[in-house]
């Protein structure tokens, strides 16, 4: 259990009596740390393994957990969420405690925070909704009464998305119609348990006797409601066998009620405690670990006080990069050719992720990895385990591994190959389809399932246990409750919370301007301060390559007004620190000048060309008028377009709008262009497909047919397949 601990680590694993405090900086190891401390009590017999409770915040590092003390011959351990542990308790508690069927748990209280709205007279949009609902929960977790919350806005400084007294109304509302209907939220889960276990000493000793060993991983996040539920479990003095961990550095999650100050102040509640800094970094190279010291060096408040200056033990790699581009778009598609530079080199697809503040930004960016033919995946799509093709390649694994002699698997060499065999008869090959789509995304999702079996095989191996089929299938059933995907063969496209918790080879951090990063709606040092953190989460997601950019202005054309992001002042060469001397040099790493547009844009908003109404959507945009306005697009035209493209997309092997979209398409059909200039102006044409399809697209706006080899592909050089 303590071999390949590295001292801090074994320090961790072998304070097995609490209260214990390890206070863990990115990539030190800090869930290896954890589970071996776990494992170590159980195997060593101070642990019972069904008296041993371990908490995280998502199901994915809960499931993750799991499968680490499986791995580690500590099965019986409980490793869940808040929530689901709270759950439970108080299904299994409610019928004693209160008498009666458990409540109803509402999926999704949005539907429910609308009919409240609307009973209040308030008419909300879709984006107030969220916006609502999520005050809800900010108020919930910080136990903050309808009545009480315009105050509790006003002392905290949040800044409340709509007239605070409004919202305590629809609070309110939602809580009496819940009630009424016998239902629950999440967050009355955790309250219904914790007012159980106060008001039922005899519960909360049952519950105490259970589970006598806690660990609650990155407390950092903890809000005040789960602190309370947490005492409750420990019960009167609170760390007799408490074990937490965490960074106040990676506190990102306050605006949902989360605080670092339990952390902070755990051994002034706990003078006796343990406490263990985990430094050295496994996961980042001492490049990518310099640059993230360096923007917490900068940082203010109480966290940044704590701040744990993380030790590389990598290899040296690559310097971050830093770009400056005129505009999105050609930060986009330039972030999505060095990403397909980086491809040809050898990094897999699944090794990538391009990270942005705002949901908001990812549409440009999938965008131009599906003109490159490039697999991507948007965290927080549908959930892996859900997909048809893995659900269906379930049902065979499991009929293989009950099977006594499964034709299928006969003659394969090791269970990654039974793997292999049994989903090649639902289309799986060596080599992944040519292009992206439907096609390609099975092909992905069957191939993280053949990765993982090379992966469990591996690990299962290494710690002297048997591998075989049903053995591989139980992880596939354990990962599946547990919603703890494998990766998927695609460049990752996330928001900087959504990265929390993953790792990368090569990570973009994009959009690094003030008022995107900071966010425009952080007014407080603090929330600025969290906006730094979010940065600092970003930065240590990268394992080897690392780049930054920003663009100076949202569309071709537009006015230059942006300016970078104020957290690389003083770390991106030829900057100056804050408070620095004007002249002093920033900190390593290179800055490249960015591509620049292909051609100027009018400036200012994009207008509707029919009613003159500044247009957001992204396709009206595209088109320069609204959708209901007419439209003047010459039919035949488009038609021609879109046989070209298509015999332009098979000649390649690629799907068509990989050449153009149809949005695309129908905008140049729209406002017809006369040349390459025009051409330029409009939307989803960048320099590298004005380059390769301009002649073309001209030659067939003119009434001509362009001129292309037999294959169907213009004769402009090899054309790369992928």
């Amino acid at each position: 259990m303590l071999a390949g601990l590295d001292p801090e680590q074994r320090a961790v694993a072998t304070a097995l009596h609490g209260p214990v405090c390890v206070l863990a900086g990115a990539g030190t190891g800090k869930t290896r740390a954890i589970t071996h401390r776990i494992a170590y009590g159980v195997r060593s017999g101070v642990y019972q393994p069904a008296q041993v409770l371990a908490v995280t915040f998502t199901a994915r590092a809960a499931g993750e957990m799991r499968g680490r003390l499986r791995q580690l011959g500590a099965d019986g351990v409980q490793a869940r969420t808040f929530h689901a542990a709270a759950l439970r308790q108080l299904q299994y508690f409610w019928p004693r405690a209160v008498g009666g069927p458990v409540p109803q748990l509402l999926e999704r209280k949005v539907q429910l925070v609308a009919e409240a709205a609307g009973r209040c007279g308030l008419r909300v949009q879709r984006t107030e909704l969220r916006d609502l609902t999520a005050e809800i929960e900010w108020a919930k977790v910080t136990q903050t009464a309808p009545e009480d919350y315009p105050a509790a806005v006003a002392k905290s400084g949040r800044e409340a998305p709509r007239d605070p007294a409004e919202t305590a109304q629809v609070y309110r509302v939602y809580e009496e119609t819940k009630t009424r209907r016998g239902s629950i939220d999440f967050e009355d889960v955790l309250l219904l348990t914790a007012a159980i276990l106060e008001d039922r000493p005899d519960i909360a000793d049952q519950v105490r006797n259970q589970y006598r060993h806690f660990t609650v991983d990155e407390y950092q996040d903890v809000s005040p409601l789960q602190q309370r539920l947490l005492d409750q479990w420990t019960g009167p003095g609170g760390g007799a066998s408490l074990c937490v961990v965490g960074d106040a550095s990676q506190t990102i999650y306050s605006f949902t009620g989360a605080t670092p100050d339990y952390l902070l102040n755990f051994r002034s509640r706990h003078p006796e405690a343990t406490v263990v800094k985990l430094v050295r970094d496994y996961r980042s190279t001492p490049q990518v670990v310099h640059l993230a010291n360096g923007l917490l060096a900068q940082a203010r408040g109480e966290a940044a006080r704590h701040r744990l200056e993380l030790v590389s033990q990598r290899e040296a790699g690559p310097e971050p990069v830093y770009t400056e581009y005129d505009d999105e778009p050609t930060e986009a598609e330039t972030t999505a050719r060095r990403i397909k530079d980086l491809l040809a080199t050898g990094v897999r697809a699944s090794e990538i992720a391009v990270l942005f503040r705002t949901n908001g930004q990812s549409e440009v960016y999938e965008q131009a990895l599906a003109d490159l033919g490039v697999p991507y995946q948007l965290k927080g799509a549908e959930r892996f385990f859900e997909r048809p093709e893995v659900r269906d390649a379930g049902v065979l694994l499991r009929g293989a591994a009950r099977a006594a002699a499964d034709p299928l698997t006969a003659g394969a060499p090791d269970l990654a190959g039974q793997v292999r065999a049994v989903l090649a008869s639902r289309g799986f090959t060596p080599e992944p389809p040519a292009g992206s789509g439907a096609v390609r995304d099975r092909w992905e999702s069957l191939a993280a399932l053949v990765r993982l079996a090379e992966e469990f095989e591996r690990t299962r191996t290494a710690d002297g246990l048997t591998t075989d089929l049903a053995a591989y299938v139980a992880e596939l059933d354990a990962r599946a409750a547990a919603q703890h995907a494998p990766a998927v063969e695609g460049v990752t496209l996330a928001s900087l919370h959504a990265a929390k918790g993953l790792e990368w080879d090569a990570v973009f951090l994009v959009g690094l301007t003030e008022g995107t990063l900071p966010i425009i709606y952080a007014k407080t040092d603090e929330q600025i301060e969290e906006e730094r953190r979010l940065l600092y989460v970003g930065v240590t997601r990268a394992r080897k390559h690392l780049s930054l950019s920003w663009a100076l202005s949202r569309s071709p054309g537009g006015r230059a007004s942006r300016k970078p992001s104020r957290f690389m002042d003083g770390l991106r060469p030829g900057s100056t620190a804050p408070g620095a001397r004007t002249g002093a040099r920033g900190g390593r790493g290179s800055v490249e000048p960015g591509e620049r547009s292909a051609a100027r844009r009018v400036r200012g908003p994009v207008k509707c060309r029919v009613c003159d109404k500044p247009l957001t959507d992204a396709v009206e945009r595209k088109l320069r008028r609204c959708e209901d306005c007419p439209s003047t697009m010459d039919e035949a035209l488009y038609e021609r377009l879109r046989e070209w493209r298509s015999r332009v997309a098979k000649g390649q092997g690629v799907p068509a709008y990989v050449v153009f979209t149809d949005a695309t398409l129908m905008a140049i059909a729209e406002d017809v262009p006369a040349g390459h200039r025009e051409l330029a102006l409009i939307s989803g044409v960048g320099a590298m497909k004005l380059d390769k399809y301009g002649a073309a697209v001209l030659s067939l706006c003119a009434g001509e047919e362009p001129e292309e080899d037999p294959d169907g592909v213009e004769d402009d050089g090899p054309v790369d397949p992928a």
